[in-house]
């Protein structure tokens, strides 16, 4: 209970990071190439990692790797979808995976009793958080977050796995290399411009919203099942507005309040929960 109770620490703490990077991530891509802002955020963040690089478990690789496939897929297609959509409707959804986890682990048999009703009050939370009348109807880039959400949920069904086998430090490094290696042809392929690089975002994302976040989520899944990490995941766009209100000055509004309380509620009742 020690290790679960911490594994929600981090898990918790790493949503607040999250909730932080919408923004920053949608400005970056205006005004670099998305291939160049995740292979530099991932290359970053590799530098933090590089002690563990000498001394890898054995048979690491190929976890890593399938683990660094579903983050590219999920940190390449979000970027792309940043650039047509806005981050309200990014983030909600990219929150769909709350209920693709549950349904992809129901289908390869596995009993959750309860904690259906908690991802979709989770989700409903998200929806009325990110709702915006304003927003015009389905674009490309909801198409492109769609595929976000899917591979991320596919990302977190498959840490779970892998994180009880590794240990958290070793496995992060592999999917932090992995992740900038696969990232690279893409880039070469648009073509590196350096001139008008916003660095200090490019810093952020490198250095806190991907080595420490992906290391957080790394050892918070080893104690944390899949579908209880995905609830809570849905926290991000609560920092996110909470964040928005403190710095932006944005206004909350009833519906917006609403869809907090109801993440919130999910959270806990996700965490009511045994482990499984």
């Amino acid at each position: 209970m020690r290790g679960y109770a911490l594994g929600l620490l981090a898990l918790n703490l790493l949503t607040l990071l999250w909730g932080t990077t919408f923004v920053v991530v949608k400005g970056a891509v205006g005004e670099m190439a998305p291939s160049l802002l995740v292979f530099l955020r991932f290359l970053l963040a590799s530098l933090f990692f590089l002690p563990w690089a000498f001394r890898l478990p054995k048979g690491v690789w190929g976890p890593g790797m399938e683990l660094a496939f579903w983050l590219l897929l999920g940190y390449a297609s979000q970027a792309i979808g940043l650039m047509y959509t806005s981050a309200s409707r990014s983030a909600f959804i990219t929150a769909l995976n709350v209920v693709l986890v549950p349904l992809i682990l129901g289908l390869v048999g596995r009993r959750l009793g309860g904690v259906w009703l908690a991802a979709l009050l989770a989700f409903l939370g998200v929806g009325f958080l990110s709702y915006d009348p304003r927003q015009p109807p389905l674009n490309v880039g909801d198409l492109w977050t769609l595929l976000t959400a899917f591979t991320y949920a596919l990302y977190i069904v498959r840490l779970e796995v892998h994180a009880k086998a590794f240990p958290s430090l070793p496995l992060t490094a592999v999917q932090i290399f992995g992740t900038a290696l696969l990232a690279l042809p893409w880039a070469l392929w648009e073509g590196v411009r350096w001139e008008g690089i916003p660095w200090g975002a490019v810093f952020y994302l490198g250095v806190v919203a991907t080595a420490l976040t992906t290391w957080l989520q790394t050892w918070g899944q080893r104690y944390v099942p899949a579908p209880q990490a995905a609830i809570l995941y849905t926290m991000e766009p609560v920092w996110a507005t909470l964040f928005a209100f403190a710095v932006l000055g944005e206004r909350l509004g009833f519906l917006g309040g609403l869809g907090a309380f109801l993440v919130v509620l999910a959270t806990f009742q996700a965490i009511r929960r045994s482990p499984a």
